[in-house]
C-alpha cells in the first residue's frame, strides 16, 4: 500500500519526467560529426560522420541521425584511428603516456629503454599507462645507456634476456639491438645474433637502430628476419640505405621484398638528415611506420610531438592516405598486441585521433639543425580513446 510521503514522491517523479520531451538513453555514448574520416585499413577517405557506442566503433555513415551523450563537431578535421608509435621512450616514466595520449596517441612501444636489469619498471608504467602500452627488451641488459650499452658484449646476456621476456609476456613484444658504432662498435653484428637467440622462444621480432654503423647493410640485413623492423632508415653516413653515389641499396630493397619492415624513427641526434630523405623518397623509398623516438622532453626539440613527424614526410610529397596509414593500421600490424587498432571499422576499439591539417608557412628540423619549410602541418586536436573524449593538450 503506498503511502503519502512515496505517492509525493512518485507525483513528482512523473510531472519531472513530463517535462522532458525523450526522457531515454542516447542512441550513443559520442558522435564525430562531419569530419574527413581518413582510415586507410577500410581504404576511406570521405566526410563522414562517426558514432560510438559501449567504447567500439557503431557506425561510419554519411549522416548519423541518432542522439548521443557527447558530440564532436569535426568539420574541417581529420579523424583517423589513434595514432599507434611503435618507437617512443614514453615508458620511462609514468608522466610519458598521458602526455602522449594528449597527441592523438593511442598506442605505444617503448623500444629498447629497459634490458634485463631494468625493465620491470618500463612494464610496469606500461601496466598503468592510459592507453595500451607495450615495450621491446634492449639486448642489454642495461638498457639504454650513455656511452653506448654494448660496447661491452657480455652486457648482451640472452639467458637474461629471455628471463625479462617471460616475466612480462603480457607487455615486452619484441628484443632491440642498437647498432650504431657509438653504441656497439664492432659488436654489431654479435649482438643481433644475440637479439635473435633471445627473441626465438617466443616468436618475436627484432627491431634494430641503425646508423652510422661499423657493419654494412649488405651484413646486417641477411641476419633479420620477416617481420624485423629497420629504425632510423634515413640515417646518414657511413653504411646506410643509400650507397656513396646517393642510390638505393639493392639489398635494402631486397630486404622490403621479404618482409623485413622500415621505420622512420624521428629522434633527436644522428637518426636523419634532409638530404637522405630526399635522396631515398625521389627513389620511392618511403617508411613502412612512423615512429617518434620520443620521450617526455620531447615538446622542446625537433620532435615536438607525433603529428609534427608525421609532416615532415608530407612535405617531401607522401601520400596523406598512405602517412596515416603507417601511423596507424600499418604500425598495428608489426605486434599482435595490436591487432585490432588502427581502424576504425565497425565493432574495433573507439581509440581516434582529430587532426588537423593547416595550411601555411611551417618550419621543420632535421637531426643536423638543418630547417625545411612546408606548406602543411598536422596538429593533434583531439584524443578519443576507449570509446571517451580525453583532456586535450594546454
Amino acid at each position: 500500500m503506498i503511502n503519502r510521503r512515496q505517492l509525493i514522491t512518485s507525483t513528482a517523479v512523473a510531472a519531472v519526467l513530463a517535462r522532458i520531451p525523450h526522457a531515454r538513453a542516447a542512441t550513443y555514448d559520442l558522435l564525430i560529426k562531419g569530419g574527413r574520416v581518413v582510415d586507410p585499413s577500410v581504404g576511406l577517405d570521405a566526410i563522414r560522420d562517426v558514432a560510438i557506442a559501449g567504447g567500439k566503433i557503431a557506425a561510419v555513415e554519411a549522416r548519423i541521425t541518432g542522439d548521443a551523450a557527447d558530440t564532436i563537431d569535426a568539420q574541417g578535421k581529420i579523424v583517423a584511428p589513434g595514432l599507434i608509435d611503435i618507437h617512443t621512450h614514453a615508458g620511462r616514466t609514468k608522466e610519458g603516456p598521458p602526455m602522449a595520449l594528449q597527441d592523438g596517441v593511442t598506442g605505444w612501444v617503448d623500444a629498447g629503454s629497459g634490458g634485463a636489469d631494468n625493465i620491470d619498471q618500463i612494464a610496469a608504467v606500461a601496466r598503468g599507462a592510459p592507453q595500451i602500452g607495450r615495450a621491446l627488451v634492449n639486448i642489454s641488459r642495461t638498457g639504454v645507456a650513455q656511452g653506448g650499452e654494448l660496447h661491452d658484449i657480455n652486457r648482451a646476456n640472452v639467458a637474461l634476456a629471455q628471463g625479462a621476456i617471460a616475466r612480462n609476456r603480457d607487455i615486452v613484444v619484441g628484443v632491440k639491438a642498437r647498432l650504431s658504432a657509438n653504441v656497439a662498435g664492432a659488436n654489431d653484428l654479435e649482438a643481433l645474433r644475440r637479439a635473435q637467440e633471445a627473441a626465438a622462444p617466443f616468436n618475436l621480432p627484432v627491431m634494430i637502430h641503425v646508423g652510422q654503423n661499423y657493419s654494412p647493410m649488405r651484413t646486417i640485413l641477411p641476419l633479420l628476419k620477416r617481420g624485423d623492423i629497420v629504425t632510423h632508415l634515413y640515417a646518414p653516413g657511413m653504411n646506410g640505405i643509400l650507397d656513396d653515389k646517393g642510390i638505393l641499396l639493392p639489398d635494402v630493397t631486397a630486404a622490403r621484398r621479404r618482409g623485413i619492415l622500415f621505420d622512420f624513427g624521428n629522434g633527436v641526434a644522428d637518426h636523419f638528415d634532409w638530404d637522405t630523405v630526399e635522396k631515398a623518397t625521389r627513389q620511392g623509398f618511403w617508411p613502412d611506420t612512423m615512429s617518434t623516438d620520443w620521450n617526455v622532453m620531447s615538446r622542446t626539440t625537433g620532435v615536438v610531438d607525433f603529428p609534427n613527424v608525421m609532416s615532415k614526410l608530407l612535405m617531401f610529397g607522401m601520400p596523406l592516405a598512405q602517412l596515416i596509414a603507417s601511423a596507424t593500421v600499418n604500425a598495428a600490424r608489426v605486434f599482435p598486441a595490436f591487432d585490432d587498432r588502427g581502424t576504425l571499422n565497425v565493432g574495433a576499439p573507439a581509440d581516434v585521433a582529430i587532426l588537423e591539417l593547416r595550411e601555411g608557412t611551417f618550419e621543420f628540423l632535421d637531426n643536423y639543425k638543418g630547417t625545411r619549410t612546408g606548406r602543411q602541418r598536422l596538429f593533434p586536436i583531439a584524443t578519443v580513446l576507449a570509446g571517451k573524449r580525453t583532456p586535450a593538450r594546454a
